[in-house]
């Protein structure tokens, strides 16, 4: 069983093999083969379209515009020598600078991590506010943190040893009943 129409016979002059995956150059519209499909494999004459290539500074990663017909390399050579703005200090600038105000905790994060009831900067593992003692208001701006607390105070009140007010109202030990 044959594939009328499916094959196409390449543009290259030197090659014509006859291809049923041919390849359309996207520059000058002609159908070539898998070997002469690039720009400089088949001489293409509407490469300079679309091979557009702006080499980057290694140094200070800007853009160096290179006109046609000029060897990129030697253009970013001379944008290193002359125009580049690279600033080895910059190199330098640390990225863990926002430090955990939790006393004893000496660890950094790379952004802020600020409590929403104190507004201090706390590291991931301090930033809730029953993590990092908060002061900043009597209850949390939140329904979930406020009832994460009243769990928290409810499973202190009831652990063994603690000091609890039964429903007659008489004060006693909790392990003496």
């Amino acid at each position: 069983m044959e594939l009328p129409g499916l094959d196409r016979r390449c543009a290259e002059r030197s090659c014509r093999r006859l291809d049923f995956l041919p390849l359309k150059c996207d520059a000058c519209e002609e159908v070539f083969c898998k070997d002469h499909i690039r720009y400089d494999d088949h001489a293409c004459g509407s490469a300079y379209k679309k091979n557009v290539q702006v080499p980057v500074c290694p140094l200070c990663n800007a853009p160096v515009p290179v006109q046609r017909g000029e060897i990129p390399d030697v253009v970013v050579g001379a944008h290193m020598d002359k125009d580049c703005n690279y600033n080895p200090a910059q190199q330098k600038q640390r990225i863990f600078t926002n430090k955990c105000l939790k006393p004893g905790c000496k660890r950094k994060e790379m952004m802020k991590v600020v409590c929403d009831q104190c507004g201090g900067n706390f590291c991931i593992k301090h930033r809730h506010p029953l993590d990092h003692d908060c002061r900043g208001s009597s209850r949390p701006a939140s329904k979930a943190g406020y009832a994460a607390m009243m769990r928290a105070a409810e499973s202190a009140f009831k652990s063994p040893g603690a000091i609890g007010l039964p429903s007659n109202g008489s004060l006693q030990h909790n392990r003496c009943r």
